[in-house]
Order: structure tokens, then C-alpha cells, then sequence
């Protein structure tokens, strides 16, 4: 499996050539989870991705723990209509967002960072309200 990192702004464009199989798995893991950013945002190119098996979803799953960890959005881009339903049928694709191309991939990332804050935490109650007082 051949594997290609650019940048485009601020986002980290990984694109896969290859089986996502046993055989490539561990190289590709070794390669992309080291380069997810942490609070970054990471388009994942799959459009020369024809297969993927159980090795492959796993690292797939990998890959979004990690991005997890480290406060990362990870979008995949270019899912054959096998890939997609493979990801569909796993529950995957709702871990990741989902771009027909590589401006929306961008867009939607840009939007993902931009997007409303997250909340705060709980406002504290009055220290005059008292657990009896709360009846």
C-alpha cells in the first residue's frame, strides 16, 4: 500500500493506494496514526482503496479511537459504493464524516472546526440554595 500526506490550510489531506487488508494494515496504522494532529482535522482519501477486510476495519476503528484521543474530525473521501457498504453495514460510517470530493472534504472539515462550541460546564448552583431549600 502506497500512502501520500499533503496539506491543504490546515488540513491534513492521508491518501491510500492499495488493499486495506492483513498485509498492509499494520504499515498503514504505523503511518497514520502518528500523523493525525492533535485538534486537527484529517481528510482520509480512499478513492484508490478497492478493498478492505476485517484488518482493514480495524484499523479503520484505530484510526477513529485515535483521532478521539487527540481531539481530531477524520472525514473520508472518494468510498466506492463496496467500500461504503462494507462501512455501512459495520456501523463505521457513522464515526467519520462522509465527502464525494475533495473541496467538500476541505469545507466540511473547515466547517467542523468553525462550528458552535462545545458547552461549558454546568453552571455552579448559588451557594445560598441549600438541598433542603430544593424541595
Amino acid at each position: 500500500m502506497d500512502i501520500r500526506q499533503q496539506t491543504v490550510g490546515s488540513i491534513r489531506v492521508i491518501s491510500l493506494h492499495g488493499d486495506l487488508d492483513s498485509r498492509s494494515s499494520p504499515g498503514a496504522q504505523e503511518q497514520i496514526l502518528p500523523a493525525l494532529p492533535e485538534n486537527g482535522r484529517v481528510l482520509l482519501d480512499l478513492s484508490d482503496v478497492p478493498f478492505i477486510s476485517s484488518a482493514g476495519l480495524r484499523s479503520m476503528l484505530l484510526i477513529y479511537r485515535q483521532a478521539q484521543c487527540v481531539n481530531s474530525t477524520v472525514a473520508l473521501l472518494g468510498l466506492s459504493d463496496e467500500l461504503r457498504g462494507v462501512l455501512s453495514a459495520t456501523g463505521f460510517l457513522g464515526f467519520f464524516i462522509v465527502v464525494d470530493s475533495l473541496t467538500e472534504g476541505v469545507e466540511a472539515l473547515r466547517a467542523e472546526a468553525t462550528g458552535p462550541l462545545e458547552a461549558g460546564p454546568e453552571p455552579a448552583w448559588p451557594t445560598e440554595l441549600r438541598r433542603s431549600d430544593a424541595r
